[in-house]
């Protein structure tokens, strides 16, 4: 059956266009005037994007002696709830395992539970030459996008085996993301803390400083710089970052920014909630300063970030947080976050002006899908692109609240937020798998096998 979506407006980072949108099949097949279809939905009055994509979540992951708690069907059903109809998850390697194993885990996990469409970064945790020789078989696979990180003991690298991976991206047209923290110093910090009897959650942020954030960025992009390879600064979350990168990009070297909504919208004095409340807002890099939040907005509007994803991490309160009851450094670090992205951006950034509509377009969907090779397929409104579709209400003014979300938490950390609108559809693959706030069609997504991960967005 043809369906054609009429009356809206279709949104790229290029502009605005009013046009209808035919789909046959899986696909867009043609955008323009007065279409028709043996199917209409309406979208007048309506914002039209190309599906989004979520380029940094973390599904069914072990961490700090837990499981996070939305597996990648809970998840996925979320993200398909908020409009993202890709996800690019984290396959983590164990020390002492190997790539192959970690992607067999995670297909484990996903295969077959899917709501939206999804691929694979591969977290690298113990480099060594078996490790180097399989980053050929991931590639071939379909993972050419790669993480490091320079915080936590079981998964950090050094510096020479950063720069040692690094090369190795060179040669096999990858891309290196990297969580940027001093974790050594880190590690001294949350001991002392410790030790002084400082146990409560407003000591995470106290234990991360934002120096330290920016120490970290300089370290990695020196480094790529030195392999000469393009670098991606995972969520950056601090105005001592940004001008690392500033300065890094000054020196010709090409970096991609990511960051996420908390960044934008909350700050470090949540920490200071009462009795054990902070812990919902424990995550690593910690909420910041509101100044570091203002310099986030600025880049943003000036074009210096690249996307906006979520590191969905999700854990629930009671349970799971309140494994830090006693000790704040003993709190699983994460927030769920998948499900309200969009409406979260676009409220905080379209609504009140800070950014345009295109730019959301950008940030959610376009730059994400050149970066990680999955564009034109995804990414775009154009024939012969999938049709993955989220039609966003600009009327239809809504409040988060973890009673009526599908995310698996029991909280949110945006509970009352007012939203200036809210997601209204969702097509994945042409089908209708989200319409007034009810899911259909479960187990719907794909697997994607990319090729080389980088493609300029410019």
């Amino acid at each position: 059956m043809s369906t054609v979506i009429k009356g809206g407006t279709l949104v790229s980072s290029g502009g605005l266009q009013a046009a209808d949108i035919l789909i046959e099949g899986e696909k867009i097949s043609a955008i323009g005037p007065e279409l028709r279809g043996e199917r209409v939905v309406d979208a007048s009055g309506c914002l039209v994007f190309p599906g989004f994509i979520d380029a940094h979540t973390h599904m069914e992951m072990p961490v700090s002696g837990t499981v996070t708690a939305d597996s990648f069907q809970t998840g996925t059903a979320a993200a398909i709830a908020g409009g993202t109809t890709t996800i690019l998850d984290f396959a983590t390697q164990d020390k002492g395992g190997s790539l192959q194993q970690a992607l067999d885990v995670w297909h484990g996990r996903a295969d077959g539970h899917c709501w939206c469409d999804y691929g694979f970064h591969m977290a690298i945790c113990d480099w060594n030459e078996n490790t180097r020789a399989q980053l050929r078989e991931m590639a071939g696979a379909g993972v050419t996008s790669f993480k490091c990180y320079l915080a936590y003991d079981n998964l950090m690298v050094s510096d020479a085996q950063l720069c040692d991976i690094l090369t190795e991206m060179k040669k096999i047209g990858g891309i290196l993301g990297v969580h940027c923290e001093n974790g050594p110093v880190l590690d001294l910090l949350r001991e002392r803390a410790v030790r002084s009897g400082n146990v409560s959650p407003a000591w995470h942020p106290r234990t991360r400083p934002a120096l330290l954030e920016g120490e970290a960025v300089s370290r990695f992009l020196r480094l790529a710089g030195l392999a000469g390879v393009p670098a991606w600064v995972v969520h950056l979350s601090t105005a001592d970052g940004l001008e690392e990168i500033r300065l890094a990009r000054r020196r010709g070297q090409e970096v991609y920014v990511e960051s996420c909504p908390q960044y934008f919208t909350l700050d470090e004095r949540l920490y200071e909630s009462p009795g054990f409340e902070g812990a919902k807002y424990v995550c690593s890099p910690p909420l910041r300063s509101r100044e570091d939040q203002a310099a986030l907005w600025e880049a943003l509007s000036a074009g210096e970030i690249d996307l906006i994803s979520t590191d969905h991490c999700s854990f629930n309160f009671k349970g799971q947080k309140e494994l830090g009851l006693r000790d704040f450094t003993l709190i699983p670090n994460g927030m769920p976050g998948i499900e309200h992205r969009a409406a979260v951006m676009y409220t905080a950034g379209v609504a009140t002006g800070r950014i345009s509509v295109q730019q959301l377009c950008r940030v959610l969907s376009e730059t994400p899908a050149k970066l990680f090779g999955l564009y034109p397929t995804k990414g775009l409104l154009a024939p012969g692109s999938d049709a993955d579709i989220a039609i966003y209400d600009p009327r239809r003014d809504s409040v988060i609240t973890a009673a009526r979300q599908h995310q698996n938490c029991d909280y949110s950390p945006y509970e009352g937020f007012k939203t200036s609108g809210s997601l209204r559809d969702v097509f994945l693959r042409g089908a209708q798998v989200f319409r007034d706030g009810e899911l259909s069609l479960p187990g719907m997504g794909r697997y994607l096998s990319r090729g080389r991960a980088f493609h300029s967005p410019e």
